[in-house]
């Protein structure tokens, strides 16, 4: 049962990353509010550099639904555990740039903590 809601909360956070990857590509503007404040969002550097991220957060999803499809248990949780240090990377980020508590933690830090619990789960199984 644990490894079915690991596999469940995993596949949540891959089908999550891929989608906001595809709204960097398609919508930059509207998905560029991850937690950073004067993000030069018109800027044509920032826009290149989101479209990076966007091909890199996809790819992240992918590798999520290719371990979860043919992975062993164990490879996957360990998987897991090193890519929640992105998001509480990225909490760190947002924080050192001075940008709202409520994202860092909430959106990012929340993020690294569900990744922790999978790969627990995952370990564990």
């Amino acid at each position: 049962m644990l490894l079915i809601i690991a596999n469940v909360l995993a596949g949540l956070i891959g089908a999550g990353i891929i989608v906001i990857g595809l709204r960097e590509l398609f919508a930059p503007r509207t998905a560029a509010d991850f937690g950073i404040p004067n993000t030069p969002t018109g800027s044509p550097n920032f826009q290149a550099w989101l479209s990076v991220k966007a091909v890199r957060d996809i790819a992240s999803g992918a590798f999520i639904f290719i371990l979860m499809a043919n992975g062993s248990p164990d490879l996957f949780g360990w998987f897991m555990l090193a890519a929640a240090f992105i998001p509480a990377g990225d909490c760190l980020v947002v924080l050192r740039s001075k940008g709202p508590k409520s994202a860092a933690y909430g959106i990012h830090g929340a993020t690294a903590a569900v990744m922790l619990v999978i790969s627990a789960l995952l370990i564990a199984a």
